[in-house]
């Protein structure tokens, strides 16, 4: 039940990168950086009683800057905005407004831009020890950074409970409309040996799924999973009926109500008897089971590799500021961007 931290000795415009430790009784450890809030370590009790790590990373910061990796960047871990996954073409306008943004997957806007809150140095602004302890993260992204306008103040707070749960719980404000879409893009895989996920056991709460052109652009069309290998509802092993080239990047539409906190999506890996499971207040996640990862030197010297790794970016749809049929991202000054995700790791009884 403790939330230390430690001086790296690594500055990035003239800001130390710091990492938070987080611990409970049962001996689960969540290491994070304030550099792109990233969740360096996720360390539970297995089946077995092994400690083991269920995110792939870097064994220290420095892999997290080194020009390997950001010449094949996957996003290890860290926050993503203002805007997650894609927007067509960079554009979209607001009260009338266009606007322009980087274009840095083909024609599209990704994940905020070339320079989104995942390569900022944020502020931490209160550690708590106590039975759940938790660190918050503070970033003040000013406005026509990345294109996007107005001031936006964002604080994303990490709590780690008794009950394995990784509660990352958002906030933002801002004093102009702007679009506002925030994810988390950890990479998890939960089988002992870090092998590839394919038979990792997979249930997702979704009766929909959304269409992408060739870019992987939300489109606005609702496809049902019903008998296609996007139907998770009743779970299965990930690797069944999946394109084994491509493997899944797709957006699912949660059966729920939007705001609820409720279940998205269920992981289980039999030889470590780990289950993930997710749960969020948004309309959306994002299942990508990691096809574009080619990473040397990761922790132990590991080359993370293809299908190595799936994440759970719970969000608003992708590109839904250019759909006016979806909810909207657009945050006005007098209201209060909130969202809650929470990662729970149990062992299979």
């Amino acid at each position: 039940m403790k939330a230390n931290q430690i001086h790296t000795g690594t500055f990035i415009n003239e800001k130390e990168v710091i990492a938070v430790e987080l611990t409970n009784t049962k001996g689960t450890l969540v290491k994070l950086f304030n550099y792109g809030t990233i969740i360096n370590q996720f360390i539970v009790k297995n089946a077995q009683g092994e400690l083991q790590d269920i995110v792939l990373g870097f064994d220290d910061i420095k892999g997290y800057l080194s020009e390997d990796y950001l010449a094949n960047y996957p996003y290890f871990g860290s926050v993503i905005g203002r805007y997650a996954n894609r927007i067509k073409n960079g554009e979209f306008t607001v009260d009338g407004i266009s606007y322009q943004l980087a274009q840095n997957a083909g024609p599209d806007c990704l994940h905020g831009g070339k320079e989104g809150l995942d390569k900022k140095v944020w502020d931490i602004i209160e550690l708590n020890n106590g039975i759940n302890p938790s660190v918050t993260f503070q970033y003040f992204s000013l406005d026509g950074e990345e294109g996007f306008p107005g001031d936006l103040a964002i604080q994303l707070k990490f709590t780690l409970t008794e009950n394995d749960e990784l509660i990352l719980a958002y906030q933002a404000d801002t004093d102009e409309a702007t679009p506002v879409n925030l994810t988390h893009h950890s990479y998890f895989n939960l089988s002992r040996n870090l092998e590839g996920i394919q038979s990792h056991h997979h249930q997702m709460n979704a009766s929909q799924w959304l269409a992408q052109d060739d870019n992987y652009v939300v489109t606005g069309e609702l496809l049902p999973v019903e008998g296609s290998m996007h139907d998770f509802r009743k779970g299965k092993l990930i690797a069944e009926g999946w394109d084994a080239e491509n493997g899944y990047d797709q957006t699912y539409l949660l059966d729920k109500t939007y705001g609820d906190l409720t279940l998205a999506s269920r992981t289980q890996a039999e030889d470590s008897g780990l289950i993930l499971s997710v749960y969020t207040t948004e309309p959306v996640a994002h299942f990508y089971t990691a096809k574009y990862l080619d990473v040397k030197h990761g922790k132990g010297g590991k080359h993370y590799q293809s299908f190595d790794a799936f994440c759970v970016e719970t969000q608003h749809a992708p590109n839904s500021i250019n759909i006016p049929s979806f909810p909207t991202t657009v945050l006005q000054p007098e209201e209060l961007y909130q969202q809650t995700t929470i990662y729970k790791v149990e062992v299979k009884k």
